[in-house]
């Protein structure tokens, strides 16, 4: 009992927390960057948002939660697009109101998953090989967006561009030594010593890097072996497709920066989505967007609008649209129970 309210009241303060952020995200951007904006301003941008607007992001919207459910159905065989569609809103209904809702979340996909007939150790797998994969690309995005900054000749001097070339390309190498040792016996035999080498040199000694390795390895090679295409570009697509919402919301505002800038952005918000303090990053991501956009000669109203319209179809909408997935499985299973227990004996028994 004692956990269950300390949890409800860190929910609660996480929410307020996020509330307050967004309430006085003009103060922030203003403390943040010296621009004064007024809420007057932010709103009179998304007055002039039009209907066809408003109607690209909800399209691009609908397209990156399909395209993550590839990822889903790629880790999970046998699950079809629809039911990977129902798990990822409403897993991502309950990450975006609790401060550590995955926890949560991965309760819920289990009830869900283990409701469609799959077994505990598939949706282990799942939990596994989608976390992997989330991870690889979160962790590749920001090499990404240096590299796009450097492409374009924004670094303000050869010292600080050799220093994100070199930073950019060793995470990438980085992913892909990781990769390779998911896929490879060999590779994550020598992944493994380096692991071991790792922590005797911090002296780790209670640290068993490279056994939790192989087990990890173990529990999803079969899956990474053969789905690895699926789950890549299923990936790549949602995240282009979130990239896209971006570009709309910044063209709708104004407040386009240009195409390097744009990706640098939109990787800066996804890695600020891992601040835990509020769910999702909330708040923390906005001010981050609109600080950035700032710094690359945007206006603070335009910035601002931009940062909220892309924190509402990454974040808010997503808490209503799970919330309709998880009451139509409810509705779906509650019935699916009455209807077996409704059925005949012979029935039942013929089917079995």
């Amino acid at each position: 009992m004692k956990n269950k309210w300390l949890q409800i009241s860190l929910s609660v303060l996480s929410l307020g927390l996020a509330v307050l952020l967004v309430v006085y995200l003009p103060q922030i951007v203003r403390t943040l960057t010296g621009n004064p904006v007024s809420w007057s301003e932010i709103g009179a941008q998304f007055a002039a948002l039009g209907a066809g607007e408003i109607a690209l992001m909800t399209a691009l919207w609908l397209l990156s939660l399909l395209a993550y459910t590839f990822v889903l159905t790629n880790s999970l065989p046998g699950l079809s697009n629809l039911q990977g569609l129902t798990l990822n809103a409403a897993g991502s209904a309950v990450s975006n109101l609790l401060p550590f809702g995955g926890a949560v979340g991965v309760a819920l996909s289990f009830a869900m998953t283990k409701g469609w007939g799959f077994g505990s150790r598939a949706f282990v797998v799942m939990t596994l090989v989608s976390g992997i994969w989330n991870t690889l690309f979160r962790f590749i995005l920001p090499a990404v967006g240096i590299i796009a900054l450097l492409a374009a000749g924004k670094a303000p001097n050869p010292t600080v561009a050799n220093a994100g070339w070199t930073g950019a390309i060793s995470i990438i190498a980085l992913c892909l030594v990781v990769a390779a040792a998911l896929y490879w016996d060999r590779a994550a035999q020598m992944l493994g010593r380096a692991l071991d080498g790792a922590t005797r040199l911090l002296r780790l000694t209670r640290v068993h890097a490279s056994e939790a390795f192989h087990r990890l390895r173990a529990d999803t090679a079969d899956v990474v072996r053969t789905r690895w295409p699926g789950l890549s570009l299923g990936m790549v697509f949602f995240l282009g497709f979130q990239w896209a919402i971006m570009a709309a919301c910044m063209s709708a505002t104004g407040a386009w920066p240009g195409l390097a800038e744009s990706i640098a952005v939109f990787a800066l918000s996804r890695v600020l989505t891992s601040a835990l303090i509020t769910p999702s990053g909330a708040g923390i991501m906005e001010s981050g967007v609109a600080a950035l956009l700032i710094a690359f000669g945007v206006a603070a109203p335009p910035a601002i609008a931009t940062a909220l319209l892309f924190g509402f179809w990454t974040y808010t909408i997503e808490i209503p649209f799970g919330g309709l997935a998880l009451g139509a499985w409810a509705l779906l299973r509650r019935r699916g129970g009455r209807d077996a227990d409704a059925e005949p004996p012979s029935a039942i028994s013929k089917a079995t």
